[in-house]
C-alpha cells in the first residue's frame, strides 16, 4: 500500500517525496510560539524603579503645565518620561534578539542526522525529512525517528520509557513489530519501516503540547543575580538617606536657587510648586537608585552565552546547556577518546595475518586455500552491522556503516567479496551485536548443511577463547602455547605501530545445538573453543593540529587524559604520537589498563586517578569510575563520549561532551555540548569560549562597577553638602544606558584570545571580582570621583564663570561634569577591555561591534550636549571646554596604564578587611567592613 521496497527502501526522487509529505504529512510538528516582543517590552516596564520614575514623570508633566504653562512646563516630565521609555525599549530589544538566538539552538539541537535507504543505497538526512515509507537501518543507541514496523532485526529491544513512562526494555520481532516514535533503541540491531511521521505520531502530539523552555538560569547567572540584588540595596539605602536630606534642607530653607535665593520659604509658596520641589528631589533619589542597580549584569551574561552559543556553532559546537558554556573555562581535565577524536576516523586495513602467516599486502590471498577464503568473506558480509550498496553499471561500491566496519568491508572487497551474493547464501540464526563492555560481536549463520558462529572483535580477547587456528590449506591446528606466542607477538607489533587489532575467530555448530525458532531470541552464542582465523591491523592516523591542541592545553593548566578500548601497546603508541606521552617508557599508573583500575578500591583509584594519562582497554564502566575519582580530587572534568553506555559517564562529569558523527542520540541526550566534526581542536576552542564568558564578565563587572561608585559618590556627596545633584535624573538614566546595555552589548561580546589559554582554569570558589580588577575599578573610580567633584565646588573659579549669570553658570557648569563624566566611561570601556594588560588596543579590529558602539555613545553624547539641551537640562559647551572634557577622561587612560603596574597580592582584597570583625568569614561582612 506505501509503494515500498522493504529492500531498496522508496525512490528518492523528489516528485515521490513530495507526494508522500502531501498525502501524510511531513516530519515536523506545529511548535507553540515563541514570546512577542511586546511581551518583553511589558515584562520591563515591570521593573519597579522605573514605574516610580515614570510616575514621577506624569505628576513632574503635570505639575509643570500648571505651573508653567504646557509652552515650558511639558520639558522636565516628557523628558524623563522618554529616557525611561528609550530604556524599556533597548532593554527589551535585547532580551527579545537573544530569546530568538536560544530559540534557533533548540530548533538545531533537535534536527537529527539520520540513515535512510532510498534507491537501494543508504543516505544521511535530517529527521525532519523523513516521509511514510521511508525504510530507516536503526542500531543500539539511535533514537526512533517516526512511527513505524519492524521489518527485521536482530536482539532488536527498545526502551520505551520516554513514551510509556516505564523504564522497561520492551523486545521487537514479527510478533510486536510496532515501534512508537522518541523512543530510544536498547540493544541489536534492525530496519524499519515508516508509517506515521509528525503531528500523526504519539511522540508528535505529545511534543506539540509543549515548549520549549529556554529560561536556564546557569550558575554565574544565579551568582550575579545575588551581586545585582545585594548593591541595590545599598544603592537603596543611599537613595533614602540623600532623599531624607535633601527634604531636610528644603523644607529648612537651606536648598538655593542659582541666584542665592533658597528655593522653599514657609508660607510664601504655592502647594504646586512645592509639590513639583519635593517631585525633583524624589525624582533624584529614584535615579540614584537607577544607577546603583547593575540590572545590567544577568544581562551581560545572557548576551555573553548567546553571543558565545552562537559563535561556537560556527566553531562546530552545539551547546544543549548553557551552564556548559561557564563550565567549559574551569575544566582542569579533559577525558578523551581516542577513535575520531584525537584521530581523523578514517580507518583502512593496513596489515593482515591469516592462515598462520602475514599477508603481505594485505590483499593477497594466493596463500590461502579457497575454503579459508570462503570463511573469511562469510564472516566479513555476515558479521557486521554495515552495508554495501553495489550501484548498476560498474561503478564504485558505496560502503556504509562505523569507521571500523568500513574499513573491514572495504578491506573484503579487495579480497574479492561480492557482498549481496555472499549474505544470499546463508541466512542469519541469531546476531551478538557488538558490545563495548566484552569488545566483541558475533552471528550464527546457517549454510547449505552446516552452522557456523562467527566472532570478531579486540584480537587478544578474541585469542584467550581460540583452542585452535586454521592453517593457509585449511587445516585445523593445536593452538600451542608457541602459536599463542606468535599470535601474540604479532599482535603486539601492530599495537607498537600505532594499529587497532581485530582477530576474527569461528565456530562450528551442530544444527541439534541450535534452539527451535520460536526459542532462539534468548539463545546465547558459543564463545569458547573458537577457532582463530587471523588478525587485521588497522591504520587510524593522528588529526592534524591535534599536538598543537594538546600543549594549547597543557600550557592553560588543563590535563588530557586519553581513555581508549585499544590496547596498551597501541593507546601508548598513539598517544606518543599525539603528545599526551613524552616518555616511550612510562608504566604504571601513568598508562593504565581499565581491569587494573577497575579492581582498585575507591580510596587507591582516587590516589591513581591524578597520575593516570592513559587508560587502555577500558570499558565505559572504567570510564564513569575516573571521572568520579577526578571529581572527588576536586578536578572540573570534561569527559568525551560517543556510545550509548558512556551515558553515565557523560553525565556525571562537569561538562559532558558528545560525538556529532560517530555519537549515538542516547550520548548526545546525556551531554552538555556536542562536537559537530569530532575533533578535538574543536573541544579546545570550546575551552576558550568558556574562559572567554567568563573573563568579558569580569570586564563588564569592573567597567560598571567604577561607573556604579563614582556616580553614587558624587551625587551623595553634593547632595548631603549642597542640597543640590550635578547629574539630574534624565542624565544618570543615559549614563545607566550607556553603562547597562550599551556597555553589556561591547563588552560582553568580546571574542576569545590566545592569551585565555595562557593562565590557570578558573577555580569553582575564586571570587568573581579579582585583586587586578579592584586594583583598577578603585584607581578608575578615586580619579573620576577626586576630578568631577573638585569641577562640583570649584567649577565655577576653574571653568572662569564667576561673572556670568549664575543660573546660566550652573547649568553650564553641570553639563561640562555630566559630559566629563560621560566621556570618563568611554576611557573606562576600553580599559576594562584588558584588565590585566597594558595594550588595551591590542586586538580591537576584531571587535567590530565595540568600535560601533563607542562611536554611537560619543554621537549620541555630542546630540544630547548640542542639540537636545532643553530635555537633559544642558547646554552647548565651547569647543574649549569640548577639549578640556575630552583632554580630562583622557588622562583616565595613561593613569590606568601606571596603575597596571602595581603589584597586587595574591589573597582576596576583601579577606584583607577581617580584621575588623574576626572569625566571620561571610562575604556580606567583609563588604560591609570594606564600604
Amino acid at each position: 500500500m506505501l509503494k515500498t521496497d522493504i529492500d531498496k527502501g522508496i525512490s528518492g526522487e523528489e516528485s515521490d517525496i513530495d507526494a508522500r509529505k502531501n498525502a501524510f504529512g511531513a516530519n515536523t510538528y506545529p511548535r507553540k510560539k515563541g514570546r512577542s516582543f511586546l511581551a518583553f517590552v511589558w515584562d520591563a516596564c515591570k521593573d519597579l524603579t522605573l514605574i516610580i520614575l515614570m510616575v514621577a514623570a506624569a505628576v513632574s508633566l503635570a505639575l509643570g503645565i500648571y505651573t508653567e504653562g504646557i509652552k515650558e512646563g511639558w520639558y522636565d516630565g516628557a523628558s524623563i518620561g522618554f529616557a525611561v521609555l528609550l530604556v524599556i525599549f533597548v532593554t527589551a530589544t535585547s532580551d527579545y534578539k537573544q530569546s530568538l538566538q536560544f530559540q534557533n539552538l533548540n530548533e538545531e539541537k533537535q534536527n537529527i542526522q539520520l540513515e535512510v535507504v532510498r534507491g537501494g543505497r543508504r543516505i544521511k538526512v535530517s529527521i525532519f525529512d523523513l516521509v511514510v515509507g521511508d525504510v530507516v537501518p536503526l542500531k543500539i543507541g539511535d533514537q526512533v525517528p517516526a512511527d513505524g514496523v519492524l521489518i527485521s532485526g536482530h536482539s532488536f529491544s527498545i526502551d520505551e520509557s520516554s513514551m510509556t513512562g516505564e523504564s522497561k526494555i520492551v523486545n521487537k520481532d514479527q510478533k510486536s513489530p510496532f515501534m512508537m516514535s522518541g523512543c530510544k533503541v536498547a540493544d541489536g540491531y534492525g530496519t524499519m519501516l515508516v508509517t506515521a511521521v509528525g503531528i500523526n505520531t504519539e511522540w508528535g502530539l505529545l511534543m506539540a503540547s509543549i515548549s520549549e523552555d529556554s529560561g536556564e538560569e546557569t550558575p554565574l547567572q544565579v551568582r550575579l543575580n545575588g551581586v545585582a540584588t545585594f548593591i541595590g540595596i545599598i544603592g537603596l539605602s543611599v537613595a533614602v538617606a540623600v532623599l531624607v536630606v535633601l527634604l531636610a534642607r528644603y523644607f529648612t530653607g537651606h536648598t538655593y536657587n542659582p541666584d542665592g535665593s533658597p528655593q522653599y520659604v514657609k508660607g510664601k509658596m504655592g502647594v504646586g510648586e512645592t509639590i513639583r520641589g519635593v517631585v525633583k528631589i524624589f525624582t533624584v533619589a529614584v535615579t540614584i537608585v537607577v544607577v546603583a542597580v547593575p540590572e545590567g549584569l544577568p544581562l551581560a551574561v545572557t548576551l555573553t552565552l548567546a553571543f558565545s552559543m552562537r559563535k561556537m556553532m560556527r566553531d562546530k559546537a552545539l551547546v544543549r546547556r548553557l551552564s556548559a558554556c561557564e563550565t567549559m573555562g574551569s575544566a582542569t581535565t579533559i577525558c578523551s577518546d581516542k577513535t575520531g577524536t584525537l584521530t581523523l576516523n578514517q580507518m583502512t586495513v593496513v596489515e593482515a595475518y591469516f592462515g598462520g602467516e602475514k599477508m603481505d599486502p594485505p590483499d593477497n590471498t594466493q596463500k590461502l586455500s579457497a575454503a579459508v577464503s570462503t570463511m573469511i568473506i562469510e564472516g566479513i558480509a555476515q558479521n557486521t552491522s554495515g552495508s554495501i550498496f553495489e550501484p548498476e553499471g560498474g561503478q564504485a561500491p558505496e560502503v556504509t556503516g562505523s569507521p571500523t566496519e568500513k574499513a573491514i568491508l572495504s578491506w573484503g572487497l579487495q579480497l574479492g567479496m561480492k557482498f549481496s551474493e555472499t549474505r544470499s547464501k546463508s541466512s542469519i540464526l541469531q546476531v551478538f551485536p557488538f558490545n563495548s563492555e566484552k569488545k566483541r560481536g558475533g552471528v550464527a549463520v546457517q549454510g547449505d548443511s552446516e552452522v557456523h558462529v562467527y566472532w570478531k572483535g579486540a584480537a587478544e580477547l578474541i585469542l584467550e577463547s581460540c583452542t585452535s587456528w586454521i592453517d593457509k590449506d585449511g587445516s585445523k591446528q593445536s593452538m600451542t602455547p608457541e602459536k599463542v606466542g606468535e599470535f601474540k607477538k604479532f599482535i603486539e607489533d601492530m599495537a607498537v605501530a600505532s594499529l587497532r587489532c581485530v582477530a576474527f575467530a569461528y565456530r562450528p555448530c551442530e544444527m541439534s545445538d541450535v534452539p527451535k525458532e520460536d526459542q532462539r531470541a534468548d539463545w546465547v552464542l558459543p564463545e569458547d573453543n573458537l577457532i582463530m582465523l587471523g588478525i587485521v591491523g588497522i591504520k587510524d592516523p593522528c588529526r592534524p593540529g591535534v599536538q598543537d591542541s594538546i600543549r594549547l592545553c597543557a600550557a592553560a593548566g588543563i590535563k588530557v587524559r586519553m581513555v581508549t578500548g585499544d590496547n596498551l601497546q597501541t593507546a601508548r603508541a598513539i598517544a606518543l604520537e599525539c603528545g599526551i606521552l613524552t616518555d616511550p617508557n612510562v608504566s604504571e599508573p601513568t598508562i593504565i589498563e581499565g581491569k587494573t583500575f577497575r579492581e582498585l578500591s575507591d580510596l587507591e583509584r582516587e590516589e591513581v586517578a591524578d597520575k593516570i594519562s592513559v587508560m587502555g582497554r577500558s570499558s565505559p564502566n572504567d570510564k564513569l569510575l575516573l571521572v568520579k575519582a577526578l571529581r572527588n580530587r576536586g578536578h572540573v572534568v570534561a569527559v568525551t563520549g560517543d556510545g550509548t553506555n558512556d551515558a553515565p559517564a557523560l553525565h556525571e562529569a562537569d561538562i559532558g561532551l558528545s560525538m556529532g558523527i560517530q555519537g549515538t542520540e542516547v550520548a548526545k541526550e546525556s551531554s552538555d555540548i556536542i562536537i559537530l566534526d569530532d575533533n578535538f581542536a574543536t573541544l579546545v576552542r570550546v575551552v576558550r569560549w568558556g574562559r572567554s564568558v567568563y573573563a568579558n564578565i569580569q570586564k563588564f563587572i569592573q567597567f560598571q562597577l567604577t561607573v556604579n561608585v563614582a556616580a553614587l559618590i558624587i551625587n551623595v556627596v553634593s547632595a548631603v553638602s549642597s542640597g543640590d545633584v550635578p547629574l539630574n535624573a534624565v542624565q544618570l538614566l543615559w549614563v545607566n544606558l550607556i553603562m547597562d546595555t550599551l556597555g553589556a552589548l561591547a563588552l560582553a561580546t568580546e571574542p576569545p584570545n590566545n592569551h585565555l589559554m595562557q593562565r590557570p582554569p578558573v577555580g569553582r570558589r575564586e571570587p568573581l571580582i579579582t585583586n587586578i580588577m579592584w586594583r583598577n575599578l578603585l584607581i578608575m573610580a578615586f580619579y573620576q570621583v577626586a576630578i568631577l567633584l573638585t569641577l562640583t565646588f570649584k567649577g565655577l573659579t576653574l571653568l572662569r564663570l564667576e561673572h556670568d549669570n549664575p543660573a546660566h553658570a550652573e547649568i553650564l557648569k553641570n553639563t561640562f561634569i555630566f559630559n566629563t563624566f560621560v566621556l570618563c566611561q568611554v576611557f573606562s570601556e576600553f580599559n576594562a577591555r584588558k584588565p590585566d594588560e597594558l595594550n588595551i588596543f591590542k586586538g580591537i579590529a576584531g571587535n567590530k561591534l565595540f568600535i560601533a558602539i563607542i562611536a554611537i555613545t560619543v554621537v549620541l553624547q555630542v546630540l544630547i550636549i548640542e542639540f537636545l539641551g532643553k530635555f537633559t537640562t544642558t547646554v552647548r559647551l565651547s569647543w574649549q571646554l569640548w577639549l578640556v572634557s575630552i583632554g580630562l577622561a583622557f588622562v583616565s587612560w595613561p593613569l590606568a596604564l601606571v596603575g597596571k603596574l602595581i603589584p597586587v597580592p595574591d589573597r582576596p582584597f576583601l579577606d584583607m578587611f577581617t580584621c575588623c570583625c574576626p572569625g566571620k568569614k561571610e562575604g556580606m561582612f567583609h563588604i560591609a567592613c570594606f564600604l
